[in-house]
């Protein structure tokens, strides 16, 4: 990996991962998102809260990059994301969606998804998670055969296992059980503690979230109807958080 990045302009006093203004998102004649203003910070958990409808899963197709707004900026480290010659946006390669869309309509296999993605790690990731339990089977099966509660578990693994700088989840905890949901909720929060990974994760309701965001922003109709703090952390400098990422990735990559 390269050097740890530089910060942009190192005399402002307010770092931001994601800066959004004057969003809209139609699909038609519906108008799925409308919000004036968020700010994400680097190194912070972020829970959004909202039933189906409420516009969650839209705004974090947009932050992820895999769908372009109808109107108003959505900015990732101050900078819009790039686009195509046809105007498609680019995802960028620090921030990992756990609900990309290979998962749902690749004929790849699981392990040569994983091996595609992982390449000498495919054996690790294997034996970590593959090897025993109910999710065995999966190994060798098309992704585009696997039930949704099966390709969830999986975007958490790969989330878990890629180390991004920023991590999108969407509808986290729906399809776990509570030993289940308590694993990945530690593995997210050591993520978040030793790494400074900026987590934004999307659910119907609180109830798992509460226990570790450090934000939650509640949704309704498209709108944020009201941000509520979370649990209470230590503050973290946000600049040498996100530092730590990039140094703790060129450490495991020697």
């Amino acid at each position: 990996m390269g050097k740890p990045r530089k910060e942009k302009n190192m005399s402002k006093t307010k770092r931001l991962i994601f800066q959004v203004n004057g969003l809209e998102k139609t699909y038609g004649s519906y108008l799925a998102l409308k919000i004036g203003k968020l700010e994400i910070h680097p190194g912070t958990i972020y829970g959004i809260i909202g039933t189906v409808g409420s516009g969650k899963s839209s705004l974090l197709n947009i932050l992820a990059g895999f769908e372009k707004q109808s109107e108003g900026t959505v900015l990732f480290d101050d900078e819009p994301y790039a686009t195509n010659w046809r105007g498609k946006v680019i995802p960028h390669d620090e921030v990992f969606y756990s609900n990309h869309p290979e998962l749902t309509g690749s004929t790849k296999t699981v392990s040569s998804y994983v091996a595609s993605k992982f390449g000498k790690k495919k054996n690790v990731i294997q034996n970590r998670y593959f090897n025993t339990g109910s999710f065995k089977n999966l190994w060798d099966r098309n992704l585009n055969q696997i039930s949704q509660g099966e390709r969830h578990w999986l975007g958490m693994v790969l989330a878990c296992e890629t180390d991004p700088r920023v991590l999108l989840i969407d509808d986290y905890g729906m399809y776990f059980n509570s030993n289940t949901e308590m694993d990945f909720r530690n593995q997210l929060t050591k993520m978040n503690r030793t790494l400074g990974t900026t987590l934004v994760l999307s659910a119907p309701t609180d109830a798992h979230l509460k226990k570790f965001a450090s934000v939650l922003i509640f949704m309704d109709n498209g709108h944020i109807s009201k941000i509520r703090p979370g649990i209470s952390r230590k503050p973290q400098k946000r600049d040498q958080s996100d530092n730590r990422h990039h140094q703790g990735k060129r450490r495991r990559n020697r």
